[in-house]
This record gives structure tokens, sequence and C-alpha cells, in this order.
């Protein structure tokens, strides 16, 4: 069920113009029912491309239009990507930043408002491919067995519940946490329909199928059982304690929550558990291309990165894959 576009959108932008503040309200609306973004999202995105309009209101010195964004240079992107140099920010937050004003370049691109192919001409500095953190699969097992360690002593039992099927189904179907979220009562997996499998919706509106284990569906048959707030196949799978769709802050900080009683690497958050998942069955000797469709990569060199293959592994893969090794 689409959200209501007046929650999807953010504060404008002082320094744009009449017709750009009209362009950013469209954009908004199009992230979030178009392309399914989280509000999450949403809101970063509103924040980076807030930043950039500002510079560039201060740059040129006045109000920013349609017409302003299509006469800029590949100068004045690099203005903008030297003036956050100059701020400290961290190059991946910087690269992170312009590619949602690209995003938005193209946006508008296609809506007929602004063609500007010095947007793409422009590259930020190449970061550093970093490894994710995956946790062993003892402290996965750990993490799993005590998910209520963290929590207060008068916690309620569904919110117990709800926090194990959450953790459950993170580290068990390899989600992200916007896709866990997203999910409805719908989507959940369950014990008397069986829910083999569950249909997940990922970055760009792509859709994936994962298996569901056992546990899993219990889990969150278990959750749901205890959850007192009534609710359809709309309503969201997970909510906060006043009935509402669950934030992901509230997720995020039930992990640190419980990084800090198991005393667990820092690293550990609710993505972990995602590249836990990877790298766990890749090491029980999963294949890298069904790892991949499980996780809703586009490239495999995405999937190899997040597990954190070495090269002894793959070229052990490739020897028993390729039909001349043996030769």
């Amino acid at each position: 069920m689409a959200r209501p576009a007046e929650r999807l959108i953010q504060p404008l932008p002082e320094g744009a113009a009449a017709d750009l503040r009209a362009a950013l309200l469209d954009w908004h609306r199009w992230l979030g029912e178009e392309r399914q973004s989280s509000a999450h999202t949403v809101e970063a995105y509103g924040r980076d491309i807030g930043v950039f309009i500002g510079f560039l209101a201060g740059h040129q010195g006045g109000a920013v239009s349609l017409a302003d964004l299509a006469r800029l240079k590949p100068g004045d992107f690099r203005a903008y990507l030297a003036e956050r140099a100059g701020d400290s920010y961290a190059r991946s937050s910087t690269a992170r930043a312009f590619s949602v004003v690209r995003s938005f370049f193209r946006f508008l691109e296609r809506q007929g408002l602004v063609a500007n192919a010095a947007v793409l001409s422009v590259r930020t500095p190449k970061l550093p491919h970093s490894v994710p953190k995956a946790l062993s699969e003892e402290d996965a097992a750990r993490l799993l067995d005590n998910t209520d360690i963290a929590s207060a002593s008068d916690a309620e039992a569904w919110i117990l519940a709800r926090d194990e099927a959450l953790i459950t189904l993170l580290y068990g179907c390899g989600l992200r946490i916007g896709e866990a979220l997203g999910l409805t009562r719908g989507q959940a997996p369950d014990l008397t329909g069986g829910g083999d499998l569950m249909r997940i919706t990922g970055k760009g509106n792509k859709q994936r199928v994962v298996p569901v284990l056992p546990a899993v569906r219990e889990a969150v048959s278990r959750y749901m059982a205890l959850c007192p707030y009534p609710g359809d196949a709309t309503t969201p799978l997970f909510l906060g304690a006043r009935g509402g769709a669950l934030n992901p802050r509230i997720a995020q900080g039930l992990m640190q929550k419980l990084r800090l009683s198991l005393d667990l690497p820092d690293t550990t958050t609710p993505h972990a558990l995602r590249h836990s998942f990877a790298t766990h069955l890749l090491a029980g000797g999963g294949d890298l291309r069904a790892i991949q469709e499980l996780l809703g990569h586009a490239s495999l060199s995405t999937t190899q990165r997040y597990t954190d293959v070495d090269s002894a592994r793959l070229m052990a893969v490739h020897r028993a894959a390729h039909p001349r090794a043996g030769r």
C-alpha cells in the first residue's frame, strides 16, 4: 500500500526558487511512491539535495531555479565537492551525496525539466572497497539466543517476541533492515500457510524470493500471536510500542544494546546480520550465484565483497566448477 504523499515530503531548501521547489516535491513523491524508498531514505536524500542547493544559492548569490541547474558547468559541481572536502566530510559521505545529486538530475531529465550532461562528467574521489564485517557463527548464535538480554525487566512479552522475530528474520533471510520493516502482515511467513518462501521488494523496487527457515516462521508467528494491535494484510508487520510502524532507529538501538550486553564487536549492526547470513552460507559451501540472488545484488562482485571471499576460496570454486579445470 502506498504511503500518503504528505508523509514523504521533506522540508524544502530555502534557496530553491518556486519552479525548483515544485520539482523537488515531485521528486520526493516519486522516491516514496514509485521507487518505494523508505521514509528514512527519502529524508536522507532530501538533506543531501538541500545541502547542494544551499551551496548553489551561496555560490551564485540568489535563489536557484531550474534554469540555473541547466546552466551549471563541471566547475560548479567540482566547487561543491571541494567545499565538502574543506568541511571535512568523509569521502564516502561525499560520494553518496553526489550520487543523490546525479539521481535528482536524471529525474529532472526524465521529466523534461532539465538536461545537463555536466553532472555526469564529474567524478568523485575513488573509495577503497571496504569489506563488510560479519559476526562469527558463535557470536551470531549467542545473539539469537539472547535477544531479550538488553530489554527492560518490565518489557511486555509481545515486545520481546517482536525483537526476537526481527533479529531472527534479518539473520535467517539476509534482509536489509528497510526490507524487513517494509513487510506487511500479508507478506509475513506463518506456520499455518507453510510460508517456505517469501517475496521481498528490495532496492530499486526489484523483487526476489527468499527461503524461510522454520525458526524464522516460528519466531514471526509467535510475535504475531502476541501483538496486541489489530490489523489487516496491509498493516506493517513490525510495530512500535504505540502501534505505528517500527522506526529503524528503534531496531538500531536494540542492536546497540545487545552489542554492549553481549560484548559483541563494534560493527554489530542490523546490516551486519545480512553480511553474516551471506558469509556463513558461503563458508558452508553455498554457491556465490545463489547467494547473489538471495541478497538481491545486481552484480556478483558486490556479493564477493559482502562475503569476504578470499582468493584461495575463489580458486577452489573455479577449479571445482570450470569444465576444463581437470585437464
